[in-house]
């Protein structure tokens, strides 16, 4: 509830209805601001509710810290754990973690040597008596820091020895584990803190209008107020003593702030929640967006931010797995400066290890693999060493491997294909078959792959008994590592890696080291002492793998395909035309990434100029820009600034070579000095940072796990999605919210300043017009299902219009469909309407008579007359404001303006009369008034009044300045889409002539 009140909007509301508790100022009963508070509170908390029970929590009382406990198969560890012993050899065990970050790839675990020979030994495990250090608790799933100390020794705790709360115990019989940290602290519970709240620019527009209103509020509360100051010194004393007028005029003051508070409703933030929620489940249900291969449905993760993405004017996307498969083929490799693969048909079905679904076949590598070249053999061997693939089966006596990433499974399988066959591992070796003869491996160290390191590396000793250090990665961390008598082979590696990625294939460098005894043994002391560190351990481990990653002998490269996902190039082209600005940002090569650019149509032959920037300084980034951009006195000094400037004239731009810390720096860029709402477009960890940071995050289900999709606000399968998600329930989501709040603060000031007008023929006494159950039931029960179903219903043109009319999109990125001028119409519409419904009645009943000769002009009949004028052409407007009519429209319109009606007929009858006196004294007035064929005549002119002037401004508004939206809803029945929306407007002509900006290697 404390929560609830946060919101500016019930604050407010609550602070009405204690003055409503005050009689001295009140003129309207409590039940006017509590009924609907309450309404409000209830929805909001059902919606809030139902939001937390998306992730369940269960609770394991018993277990505390220090305990030790045991876990079977298929059950839920019940608190962050240390691994101590399990049923698998070697001290392993098998998870699944997706109820921590959705991956349902089985995750091994493996306990420390030291305490796996406890087994299952109850007496063993209750004298367990080591003390451990280790970090506090925190949120980081994947890192863990800490140390052992038992029985004098002390050893290094990782993340590999965890498991954590909310994981499931997968293959494995029993383990036993001790608990680190149980309840609150646990890494589950740690995550389950609220994200920044995103809000769309309607939200904070909507909060200054508010603001604005609250004013307006006052301005008219003082005036009023002031008048029956004046009044009551002037006359008041003719009908009661006054001791004061000004004391008079100020609880006049608040009596009238608490009968206008309806130009700011309480229904408002509901309702806008309610169609929010209704647009959601209309993303979640569409089927077009359903990507059957995976099963994988679209899904709204946030309700809060659906029309913002109707107003999407820069995307940001990840390469790999976003715009690619992520389906990884062997395809070349260059081997002592020759070039393999690519060219070469066959079969490898004399090799009865080969992978059926391997499609590389170069016969002349082959041929030198069999010869026994030793240059080739350590290539494939790094390939089947240097990895961290499981074995997942081998049943039918085929091997299955499991892969963290694509790009480690093919490259496993591309050595299995040749020979190298990885057969298993155990935390201490690695078993694989060379040519048909098993060789066993020691596994001294592995050294990580991480983003930012981007290589990984095995020590190992062979069976000979020699020290060798296989490692892999990207050609700029391997090249600066490279012993100095490679430099004739790494020049040509690397023209070989250039010409692989002017072919859009991914690329990756083997290197290896001899090692002697007595550099690894110290070397590992210090690995060993490292691992002992709690605070600032990745940067100091990353320095100790630095040192022994020295002089290294090249091997040479990797080539690996991957295909760009179905349609990627068409919905690219309908978001260009829809003025949506695409960014590209990669890790990956400057030529795999101009090339996928070219593949995608983000470049395309008739762009006028394409131009690189590649400084590997700021000074050399700043003149780079400057050369490129030939105003260059524009530029700004600061270098971001210079970027940005250029960047922005662009129509594409391709960031490679990025860090996620660097692609959620661009992001906040463009965010902040562009004020435009951005979204960013990931599928693995490392688009996590951008995602978070822009407007709107979308996460696509892949190949690389879940925690893109965890952290997104949206999420489907395919890039191609994106298209449907902006053009149709974006563009959908910001018509019908704009067209909803235009309605409803007309409608409501059209309501509420009968009151105003009629305070100058009232004394300023603070009499209502209506009576006291209307106000209350105004936006609860005759307006707010109608308004609702347009919210929620309404479109100008069909979805596969939206689609081939791209340039429908432009008026939400421009802000055009709801602004401050756009509000000030609809409050200039609504008092009009209320100076209308007002006057006109009132003009009329003043020397109106009845059938029977009795005067007409008494206060219950003008208020119900009012009342039924308002209800009717606040209707009628909604009518005329609907674009799409469904039988839900028709029925929420008219059936409210029935529903108003029968209650009332009900409530102004005698027998509600009878049993509550106070609260129904309009007993009669609904039934003598409206059957005064004077009165309909007045309703009729009133509702002429108030709805012809409108009519005809947007009929001749269509036919003499129709804009393109008129233009395609009124061909909207002929077969294909009107011509217009391929047609580049007038402004396209004089757009800048650059094309596409590639930023790599830029050192702020």
């Amino acid at each position: 509830l404390f929560e609830q009140f946060q919101r500016v909007a019930n604050a407010y509301f609550l602070f009405l209805l204690i003055l409503q508790l005050i009689p001295q100022i009140s003129s309207l009963s409590w039940f006017t601001t509590i009924v609907p508070l309450v309404l409000v509170l209830t929805i909001t908390a059902v919606k809030d509710a139902s939001d937390d029970l998306v992730i369940q929590k269960e609770k394991w009382m018993n277990v505390r810290v220090g305990d030790i406990i045991k876990m079977e198969d298929n059950q839920f560890v019940a608190a962050d754990l240390l691994l101590l012993s399990s049923s698998e050899p070697h001290g392993l065990c098998y998870i699944e973690t997706a109820e921590l970050d959705g991956e349902t790839n089985l995750k091994a675990r493996q306990a420390l040597p030291i305490t796996s020979e406890l087994g299952d030994n109850i007496g063993l495990l209750a004298q367990f008596n080591g003390d451990i250090v280790c970090e506090p608790p925190n949120n980081k799933l994947d890192r863990f820091a800490g140390s052992l100390h038992w029985n004098g020794d002390s050893l290094p705790l990782d993340n590999e020895s965890m498991l954590l709360r909310g994981c499931i115990l997968r293959n494995t019989d029993w383990c036993f584990g001790l608990v680190l940290f149980a309840g609150p602290d646990t890494k589950l519970m740690q995550n389950s803190g609220r994200t920044k709240f995103k809000r769309t620019s309607i939200d904070r527009l909507m909060n200054t209008l508010v603001l604005w209103i609250f004013g307006f509020l006052v301005c008219m509360g003082s005036i009023l107020g002031l008048g029956n100051a004046v009044w009551e010194s002037i006359t008041g004393y003719y009908f009661q003593s006054v001791d004061s007028a000004v004391f008079s005029g100020f609880l006049t003051f608040w009596s009238y702030i608490i009968i206008l508070n309806t130009v700011v409703p309480i229904s408002l933030y509901v309702s806008v929640e309610v169609i929010r929620l209704g647009h959601s489940y209309f993303i979640n249900w569409d089927r077009k967006m359903y990507y059957a291969k995976r099963d994988t449905p679209a899904e709204a993760r946030t309700t809060t931010l659906n029309e913002e993405l109707g107003q999407i004017e820069y995307i940001f996307s990840d390469k790999t797995g976003t715009l690619t498969q992520n389906i990884m083929t062997f395809n070349k490799c260059s081997i002592n400066c020759r070039i393999y693969g690519g060219w070469c048909l066959g079969s490898f079905s004399d090799l009865r290890t080969t992978d059926a679904g391997f499609l590389f076949y170069d016969y002349s590598l082959l041929e030198v693999v069999r010869r026994g070249d030793r240059s080739v053999h350590e290539f494939f061997r790094v390939l089947s060493l240097c990895h961290t693939v499981m074995i997942e089966d081998k049943a039918k006596g085929e091997l299955q491997y499991q892969a963290q990433s694509p790009d480690e499974g093919a490259l496993v399988t591309a050595a299995r294909n040749f020979g190298f066959v990885f057969q298993s591992r155990t935390p201490e070796t690695i078993s694989v078959q060379e040519l048909g003869e098993t060789c066993t491996y020691r596994l001294l160290a592995i050294l990580d792959f991480n983003n930012y390191r981007k290589r990984m590396s095995v020590i190992v000793r062979n069976a000979e008994g020699k020290l060798k250090l296989y490692c892999k990665g990207a050609d700029s961390v391997i090249f600066e590592r490279l012993h100095p008598c490679c430099q004739h082979m790494m020049n040509i590696t690397g023209d070989h890696l250039s010409e692989f990625a002017t072919e859009g294939l991914r690329t990756l460098c083997l290197a290896t080291r001899d090692l002697d005894d007595e550099m690894v043994s110290e070397w590992l002391l210090r690995l060993r002492k490292v691992g002992m560190v709690l605070e600032g351990r990745e940067a100091e481990l990353a320095a100790v793998y630095n040192e022994i990653e020295q002089d290294m002998i090249l091997l040479g490269a990797t080539a690996i395909e991957d295909k760009l996902q179905e349609a990627v190039p068409e919905t690219i082209a309908k978001l260009a035309m829809a003025n949506i600005k695409l960014w590209v940002l990669t890790g990956d090569k400057q030529e795999t990434a101009v090339n996928i650019g070219y593949s995608c149509n983000m470049l395309t032959d008739d762009m006028s100029e394409v131009f690189v920037v590649s400084g590997s300084s700021a000074q050399d980034v700043r003149e780079e820009l400057r050369i490129v951009f030939w105003q260059a006195h524009a530029l700004e000094a600061d270098l971001e600034l210079d970027f940005l400037e250029v960047a922005c004239l662009c129509k594409a731009v391709i960031c490679c070579r990025v860090t996620p810390l660097q692609k959620a720096q661009v992001v906040e860029l463009v965010k902040t000095c562009k004020k435009a709402v951005t979204l960013a477009i990931g599928d693995g960890a490392n688009d996590v940072s951008m995602i978070k940071t822009s407007h709107i995050g979308v996460g696509i289900s892949g190949q690389e796990g879940m925690q893109a999709v965890l952290a997104s606000d949206y999420t489907f399968g395919q890039f191609r999605f994106l298209q449907r998600l902006l053009l149709v329930h974006g563009r959908w989501s910001y018509l019908r919210m704009c067209k909803f709040l235009c309605y409803f603060f007309y409608k409501n000031f059209a309501f509420t300043l009968v009151h105003f007008w009629f305070g100058f023929f009232c004394g300023f006494s603070a009499q209502t017009v209506y009576d006291q159950w209307f106000i209350t039931l105004f936006n609860i029960c005759y307006t707010s299902l109608p308004v609702l179903a347009m919210g929620v219903f309404d479109q100008d043109v069909s979805d596969q219009w939206s689609i081939d009319c791209p340039k429908l999109y432009e008026p939400g990125q421009l802000n055009l469909l709801f602004n401050k001028r756009e509000f000030f119409i609809c409050i200039a519409q609504g008092i009009y309407t209320s100076i209308v419904i007002f006057f006109v009645p009132y003009a009329a009943f003043v020397e109106a008579m009845r059938d029977d000769g009795s005067g007409l002009s008494d206060h219950q009949s003008l208020a119900v007359t009012v009342s039924t004028s308002l209800i009717i052409v606040v209707s009628l407007q909604m009518g005329l404001d609907t674009g799409y009519w469904t039988a839900i429209n028709h029925f929420f319109i008219w059936g409210s303006v029935a529903v108003y009606f029968a209650i009332m007929f009900a409530m102004y009858s005698a027998g509600l009369y009878s049993i509550f006196p106070s609260q129904f004294q309009f007993i009669g007035t609904a039934r003598n008034t409206l059957n005064q064929p004077a009165v309909w005549l007045v309703i009729f002119l009133t509702t002429v009044i108030c709805v012809v002037p409108i009519v005809a401004f947007r009929f001749l508004k269509a036919e003499l300045r129709p804009s393109l939206n008129d233009r395609v809803s009124s061909k909207h029945a002929t077969p294909s889409p009107p011509s217009e929306c391929f047609i580049q407007n007038s402004m396209e002509s004089i757009k800048k002539k650059l094309s596409l900006i590639h930023i790599c290697n830029t050192r702020r």
